[in-house]
């Protein structure tokens, strides 16, 4: 066990002096709280402290300014912990603590887990794909924070009917840039995997889905959606309905439900991207190294998870802030899950250019 600084033996306090470049009599008086010590000299020797790893003293350590609740559906999606990460830092620099609530199976509701953060005091709460992205959920329960004088910013999922700043990903967008990507490579059977409608993202892409069909003429779009449960089995069971209509392209909600497609495209005796393509949306490391890696719609994860804090930070200071929507554009990544549509779909799409 490392002994605490202000009973360092010599060697150490020596150590600490070299490398704050002062007397050891001067490190003694910053590690005992006494006071004679310039204010810039005091920093050098907890830098030096720090950077020899040493622990600070209780009262020598930087003080929260207030904690931030973060609440999330849950942890087993990649894209929920990469929100979780970038926020926490970026609280952490703030100099706020941040204290994580996430809506386990069987566990608390996210009322429960906001009278939790509020019974602890919390300065403000970010809200990552909460009820807010419900349409079937009572606003109500945003107001009621709001009446309990609690500042929050709202992640991904926009609802007119609550009076609260909002970051979202552009979920048109990524649906007709991933669409776009698949006719680029021949594909004319095109469908979309997705979760329940009562989901403002997933109307959003479907909005996307079937604008960007119906940009080069009228096509069923509303025939090649299909609506499940973000999650590989969702995924799974999506796509063996959309091969059945004869998709050689099929665009997902989430990373997790493309895993799935492509496991039932192999399950029907096919090959991605050979037969047919699959592409993914939020993006996770692990996507480079999936079998095939998996070309997804990257979610611009830190810059809106920044710009989340930073909002939130503005509230807590009294600085208004606009009740309105900032909308952040995702990028298309191209990996091994796609690719040039079979002989077959290209023939067709050619044919029915000339008729046209």
């Amino acid at each position: 066990m490392t002994a605490p600084p202000s009973a360092l033996p010599a060697t150490r306090l020596a150590d600490i002096a070299g490398q704050a470049q002062v007397s050891e009599a001067t490190v003694s008086r910053v590690l005992n709280g006494r006071a004679g010590v310039a204010d810039s000299t005091r920093q050098r020797v907890l830098a030096a402290l720090d950077l020899l790893g040493y622990e600070r003293p209780v009262r020598l350590r930087p003080r929260s300014a207030g904690l931030v609740g973060l609440v999330i559906p849950e942890l087993t999606n990649p894209i929920f912990p990469a929100f979780a990460q970038v926020i926490e830092q970026s609280l952490t620099s703030n100099g706020y603590t941040p204290v994580l609530g996430t809506q386990i199976p069987g566990g608390a509701t996210e009322d429960e887990l906001v009278d939790q953060l509020v019974e602890r005091s919390v300065t403000g709460v970010i809200f990552l794909s909460g009820l807010h992205a419900d349409l079937t959920a009572d606003p109500a329960r945003y107001a009621r924070l709001t009446g309990r004088g609690v500042p929050y910013v709202l992640v991904n999922g926009y609802n007119e009917r609550i009076a609260a700043p909002f970051v979202s990903p552009d979920d048109r967008a990524a649906a007709r840039v991933a669409v776009r990507h698949l006719r680029e490579l021949g594909h004319r059977r095109i469908g979309l995997a997705v979760g329940p409608d009562r989901f403002v993202p997933v109307r959003r892409k479907a909005q996307g889905f079937a604008e960007e069909l119906e940009s080069e003429g009228p096509r069923p779009a509303s025939g090649l959606v299909r609506h499940t449960l973000f999650t590989v089995e969702g995924g799974h069971a999506a796509a063996i309905a959309l091969l059945d209509e004869g998709c050689t392209g099929i665009v997902c909600g989430s990373d997790l439900m493309a895993l799935g497609a492509v496991r039932a495209v192999r399950q029907q005796g096919l090959d991605v991207p050979r037969d047919v393509s699959v592409v993914g949306y939020d993006d996770s490391e692990l996507n480079a190294f999936t079998d095939p890696p998996l070309t997804t719609v990257r979610q611009p994860v830190r810059a809106m998870a920044n710009a989340a804090v930073n909002t939130l930070l503005e509230e807590i200071r009294g600085n208004p802030v606009p009740r309105a929507e900032f909308v952040f554009q995702p990028e298309l990544v191209v990996r091994g899950s796609t690719g040039q549509a079979p002989a077959p779909a290209r023939d067709e799409g050619r044919s029915r250019a000339r008729s046209g």
